[in-house]
């Protein structure tokens, strides 16, 4: 089954409910590239009146997740995956609508193919940046991601 945008959103209403409520959506996905957007609202703003870290941490960690989920999905094989280790700049206050784009999808089929083939864990980073409307950068995150085949 070929992970869609309209899958990954419907599939984070029943299993991820606050990024659902919070407004975070899967726009596009493809072999390179995965694009979330969310709007600045009042559910998802902090004190200071602009979007929450966390809610954007879940928009940047969608887009890396949801290449690695689907690079999984096409080796057919049984592998797990987990983030275990990241880190965050913040730049720009964030209000209105953010878009959070990774374009490290090229980098997970080298992971994969190594880890199939040695059968030890591997550990990939990705990278995530965060724009307003605008098209000014507003955070960018690098999450650590760890596969390894399941015995």
């Amino acid at each position: 089954m070929k992970l869609t945008p309209s899958k990954i959103n419907t599939f984070n209403l029943f299993k991820l409910p606050s990024v659902f409520f919070t407004g975070v959506r899967v726009k596009t996905i493809d072999d390179v590239s995965c694009t979330v957007s969310v709007k600045h609202r009042w559910i998802n703003q902090n004190p200071f009146k602009s979007m929450f870290w966390a809610v954007q941490g879940m928009a940047a960690e969608l887009t890396t997740g949801a290449l690695v989920l689907m690079k999984i999905r096409e080796s057919g094989k049984n592998i797990s995956m987990l983030v275990s280790n990241n880190n965050a700049t913040f730049t720009k206050k964030a209000t209105g609508r953010i878009t959070f784009k990774c374009n490290d999808g090229h980098l997970i089929d080298n992971a994969i193919a190594k880890a199939i083939e040695t059968g030890e864990g591997q550990t990939i980073w990705m990278t995530s940046v965060g724009t307003n409307t605008d098209g000014v950068e507003v955070s960018t995150f690098n999450f650590e991601w760890s596969i390894k085949v399941k015995s």
